[in-house]
């Protein structure tokens, strides 16, 4: 498992990352395309402590063959339209075939099942449209 890179919680930078990893209810997650650019996607994710995110996707998301190609990536947190409240994570993505599907995650059902039942019409039918879970072992925080 992962060691914990997130900043010092007693430091405000720090309490606002652990804040927004926790609570946030989307993140720019960016891929390396074949052609080398990047390749930002909204997703829905989960916090898993102290350092790994986890996302779901279609089986037949363009993410997949990217992260298959390069697992290096990043996320990031939509600023406060001002330029600051900045929160960009980096690390490694790699397949998480012994996940549990989305509707049976408790954190994440309790995150996005409502919505989960918005997008697809149950938490089930959910978890059928996006099988594939990701994680992400994170390596680095920056922001301000």
């Amino acid at each position: 498992m992962a060691s914990d890179v997130l900043p010092d919680a007693s430091s405000s930078f720090g309490r606002r990352v652990r804040e927004r990893v926790r609570d946030d209810l989307l993140v720019w997650f960016s891929t390396v395309g074949a052609d080398g650019t990047p390749q930002p996607n909204p997703v829905w994710f989960i916090w898993v402590e102290p350092s790994t995110v986890l996302i779901y996707n279609m089986a037949t998301a363009a993410r997949l063959a990217h992260i298959a190609r390069n697992p290096r990536v990043s996320l990031n947190f939509d600023g406060d339209g001002q330029g600051g409240d900045i929160v960009v994570l980096t690390g490694r993505a790699e397949l998480a075939p012994q996940s549990p599907a989305p509707h049976e995650n408790p954190d994440y059902l309790a995150k996005y099942g409502e919505p989960m039942a918005q997008v697809a019409g149950s938490p089930e039918a959910f978890s059928t449209a996006y099988p594939v879970a990701v994680t992400i072992a994170l390596d680095r925080v920056r922001g301000h």
